[in-house]
């Protein structure tokens, strides 16, 4: 179980480090109804990020099995990837402008503007954002690889969206619980992520699609 658990955790880390989430979550606890669309978001993201990592391990243990090839699983790291490299170089040369800072999306200046309901939507919609599938897929092919016990697999599967939620779940539980000061803090943080997120999401893609590129030829 310990393998099954650590295939995921590296991937999991990447969705978890993922600026976009960390921000909607501090623009909604910022927002009119903060004590109920906190909860409510972190609720949809875990959701919504369950549903993603469940099919993309069905998806890809369907594929290990009807083919029964390891060569295929190989380039199925190296297809992933090459294509987090892509979406690292696209984050980047997209996003930043002249002076190394990059522009917010627009979903951020309405998201402290919204209902429950909108709120639910929207964190399932960041959970299953393509960049987020690529992570589910590339740990769906590891775990898959590893052929692990029903159990096992749970957990893995668990564990990846724990992590991933990780930190809505501080954010939202430190501004529950911690008084005046949070408020400094999380706006803080947003600022920084808001103008430095396009330079986080790089690194972390180029970091993760090199860690899978290497497990590819590797493997080969």
């Amino acid at each position: 179980m310990v393998d099954a658990l650590s295939s995921v955790v590296p991937f999991a880390a990447g969705v978890a480090a993922s600026p976009f989430p960390i921000v909607a979550v501090i623009l909604v606890l910022f927002s009119r109804r903060a004590r109920v669309n906190g909860p409510v978001f972190l609720v949809g993201w875990m959701a919504g990020l369950s549903v993603v990592v469940t099919v993309a391990y069905l998806v890809v243990d369907r594929l290990d099995r009807t083919s029964g090839d390891t060569a295929g699983m190989s380039w199925a790291r190296l297809a992933l990837g090459v294509a987090l490299l892509i979406a690292a170089w696209r984050t980047w040369s997209s996003d930043s402008g002249p002076d190394g800072e990059s522009e917010p999306p627009r979903w951020m200046a309405a998201a402290q503007e919204t209902t429950p309901a909108r709120v639910l939507g929207l964190a399932a919609l960041l959970a299953a954002n393509p960049k987020n599938l690529v992570l589910a897929a590339a740990a769906g092919a590891a775990l898959a690889e590893m052929d692990p016990t029903p159990r096992a697999t749970a957990a893995a599967l668990g564990t990846f969206v724990l992590i991933g939620s990780a930190p809505s779940l501080a954010a939202v539980s430190y501004r529950t619980f911690g008084g005046d000061r949070s408020t400094a803090r999380l706006e803080s943080a947003r600022s920084w992520l808001t103008l430095h997120h396009a330079a986080v999401l790089a690194t972390l893609y180029l970091i993760l699609g090199a860690l899978l590129i290497s497990a590819g030829l590797g493997r080969r």
